[in-house]
């Protein structure tokens, strides 16, 4: 299965919320609910939407895993940036039907490699201008 990694945009959401509701069930085995506001529509966009303003401050960085259709397999996410340390915390979710099959693993090693392209890409803009 190709998959790739693409970062979340408003364009997204609809399918986004597809997607958590329908694994709402299986995510909440796993980890703690989101809780039911979550799951009405307009506070789900309204929460995206605020990850969208932290991603826009590199703050965190949002992540959806889709296959070569677009369709959404999962999301993966590097939250807590601490810029200084080049430290981050990174979660991801993938959806039931998409377990098993490396969809995680394929995923995470994408995102690994843009993070770091990222942070090659940050340094040296950050050096370049300190030569000047």
């Amino acid at each position: 299965m190709n998959i790739k990694i693409t970062k979340l945009q408003e364009s997204d959401f609809e399918k986004l919320y597809d997607f958590e509701y329908e694994n709402r069930d299986y995510f909440e085995e796993m980890v703690p609910s989101r809780g039911d506001e979550y799951y009405n529509y307009e506070t789900f966009i309204k929460r995206n939407k605020a990850l969208l303003d932290e991603q826009a401050e590199g703050l965190s960085f949002f992540y959806l895993i889709k296959d070569e259709d677009g369709q959404i397999l999962g999301r993966t996410n590097l939250v807590g940036i601490d810029k200084k340390q080049s430290l981050g915390h990174l979660g991801y979710r993938v959806g039931e039907k998409h377990t098993g099959k490396g969809v995680a693993h394929t995923a995470l090693n994408l995102l690994l490699i843009n993070m770091t392209i990222v942070w090659i890409l940050l340094e040296t803009r950050f050096k370049e201008c300190y030569a000047l």
